[in-house]
């Protein structure tokens, strides 16, 4: 399944009026190669390249991301400004284990090996996210690196993904850790090629805001 797919049946739920409980376009256990930059709208490189610093810098305070900081960063971090969800910090963190740099090693010691994961969320996440009045369940929870036939095949896997916003920022990022990793293989495998990005979402939804996104799409 392609983004095209996503596409064509968040516009069959649109037209059916088949929502969800809480209002959205929801498909659950979404499964599909990320081969579009945006499932709808359009990307903002200044802003996506600005998140990206932000995440790269470690900073679990929404104040690096200022001026103009998003207002879902605003809404989800505590009274301080703290939120969870660098993904900078949670993968090339000593506190979070350095994740990035154990997988890449797991592929330099065994390029068939099924261990090269990055683990982002915690257990304690339950309480982490409503820590000092903040509401930041990380939404995504691990990605997981495999080489195949000199392909570095990228698997993210989400709890909840939003489909306008939230995708288009997130692949971003995924692209860029997909792209160091290559880079970082490179020297040992040096056939090796980027393989596709793949989306696993627990619930891929858009919001009522972006409904006439759907409504003008047009599939092809």
């Amino acid at each position: 399944m392609l983004v095209r797919d996503i596409q064509y049946i968040f516009k069959k739920k649109w037209l059916e009026d088949d929502f969800a409980e809480n209002g959205t376009l929801e498909i659950i256990n979404a499964n599909f190669i990320a081969d579009e930059p945006t499932i709808f709208g359009k990307v903002s490189l200044q802003y996506a390249n600005r998140e990206l610093e932000w995440y790269l810098d470690k900073n679990l305070n929404i104040s690096g991301l200022a001026p103009n900081i998003p207002q879902i960063w605003q809404d989800i971090a505590d009274k301080d400004g703290y939120i969870n969800s660098n993904y900078g910090w949670c993968i090339h963190s000593k506190e979070n284990h350095q994740q990035y740099l154990k997988c890449i090693e797991e592929l330099l010691r065994d390029p068939a090996s099924r261990q090269g994961v990055m683990l982002y969320t915690r257990p304690t996440m339950h309480e982490d996210s409503k820590k000092n009045g903040m509401h930041d369940f990380m939404c995504t929870y691990a990605t997981q690196l495999l080489i195949r036939k000199n392909k570095l095949h990228y698997m993210v896997f989400m709890r909840s993904s939003d489909a306008v916003f939230g995708f288009k920022n997130d692949l971003h990022w995924h692209k860029y850790v997909q792209g160091q990793a290559w880079l970082d293989l490179q020297n040992k495998y040096p056939d090796l090629e980027p393989g596709p990005i793949y989306w696993n979402a627990g619930s891929l939804h858009v919001y009522p805001r972006h409904f006439y996104l759907v409504d003008e799409y047009e599939p092809v």
